[in-house]
């Protein structure tokens, strides 16, 4: 036993140990993903079946060691068929970054990003005050080209008119999702996937599931607005944050702007003080019945 402990001393290399890492990463990141989805369920079936596939073979119980061996066979096919939603989820995020090229909001300047910014705030900040109900998906790194295609090209410049007069009730394009890329609204009445999470709560309707939806196949970040109540919440990385204020959106919109400087100069400081100033609302009142 020592000497077979020594061999494998004396032969590791360091290939070996990159090797063993990366394997750990990946099981582990499976079994996360496995976690997060309704394969939960699954697996543990097969665990189940894989035993009961040993405890055959051992006890020679040939009739029950061949049925299972058909199982397996048929069940492959039956896995991609069942759960190509969480397969395609899953390829998604291991194709997520994009290392090539930035998206278009890299090359802004400090100036332009922070008007852009300021102006998505007091959009969202209206939206609340008004209950007018708003999904906005802002594009990173993940091409939002399919999620475009479903609804209609605007590519405009970002202003709080615009996006008040696309999210008005009466307007045709108020229904789905704005898309920003960059510094432009890209697209509006956008038809967004929805999650198939059960533990958002009652109370939340199809945009907030469509909104975590997103940020479950993508790297978007997405704002919504409850119509019902104002509140606004945030969806990333298949995360809701709730009842989010105003001063939160804008760290994280100027992360997503300015992600080399997130900490704000004091010029920049000022000029959010003046905005806050104007209206500090934001949307913490808890108030059940959103849409």
């Amino acid at each position: 036993m020592i000497d077979f402990l020594q061999s494998i001393f004396l032969n590791f290399r360091v290939v070996d140990a990159i090797d063993i890492l990366v394997v750990t990463y990946l099981l582990y990141k499976i079994l996360g993903f496995i976690a997060e989805t309704r394969a939960q369920q699954l697996v543990r079936g097969i665990i189940v079946l894989i035993v009961i596939f040993f405890v055959s073979n051992v006890f020679n119980m040939y009739l029950l060691n061949w049925l299972l061996r058909g199982v397996v066979t048929i069940g492959l096919f039956a896995l991609v068929v069942l759960f190509q939603p969480e397969l395609r989820r899953g390829l998604e995020q291991i194709g997520r970054r994009n290392f090539a090229v930035g998206n278009s909001f890299r090359n802004l300047d400090r100036d332009h990003a922070f008007d852009v910014v300021e102006e998505l705030v007091a959009a969202i900040d209206d939206f609340s005050a008004t209950r007018t109900g708003a999904l906005i998906a802002i594009e990173r790194e993940t091409m939002l080209t399919d999620i475009i295609e479903t609804g209609a090209i605007v590519d405009a410049q970002i202003s709080v008119r615009l996006l008040g007069n696309l999210f008005y009730e009466g307007s045709p394009l108020h229904d789905g999702a704005v898309i920003i890329r960059g510094d432009r609204i890209y697209a509006a009445s956008c038809v967004l996937p929805l999650t198939e999470k059960k533990n958002l709560g009652r109370n939340l309707g199809t945009r907030h599931r469509a909104g975590v939806g997103l940020s479950e196949v993508s790297d978007a970040l997405v704002i919504i607005v409850s119509e019902e109540t104002g509140v606004i919440s945030v969806a990333e990385n298949g995360e809701l944050k709730r009842f989010m204020d105003l001063k939160s959106i804008e760290k994280m919109l100027f992360a997503v702007y300015m992600p080399q400087e997130v900490k704000l100069t004091d010029q920049m400081k000022d000029r959010v003080k003046q905005f806050f100033r104007r209206d500090g609302k934001g949307g913490d009142d808890h108030v059940e019945g959103e849409e």
